[in-house]
């Protein structure tokens, strides 16, 4: 099961450009390990991350086989207007996982 933490700095004033930090535990697998019998364990990573603001994408990331376990993204956002963020972890093998948190800049 993955477990997401989403850090948004406090106090952020309307136009500040603002870090915000994601981090998701996923069970990765590379695809080139093998079990104890002997058999390939199947690739099992990441493949997409996206943020959208009130259903606008403001960041996406495609990520590759090369991607950490539990991969820390992060990324800058203009606060200009207030809303709803949603962030969207998508994988292989159908795994979608999906966390939103209020955005409020102050004026």
């Amino acid at each position: 099961m993955a477990k997401a933490r989403i850090n948004i700095p406090r106090n952020i004033r309307r136009g500040d450009l603002v870090e915000i930090k994601t981090l998701i535990t996923h069970p990765m697998e590379t695809g080139f390990r093998v079990d104890s019998l002997g058999v390939k364990i199947p690739r099992n990573i990441l493949t997409q991350f996206s943020v959208a603001l009130n259903d606008t994408l403001v960041f996406q990331a495609d990520l590759q086989p090369g991607i950490a376990a539990n991969p820390f993204i992060s990324f800058f956002l203009r606060a200009e207007q207030s809303g709803q963020l949603t962030f969207t972890w998508t994988g292989q093998h159908g795994f979608t996982h999906v966390e939103t948190r209020a955005f409020d800049p102050a004026p």
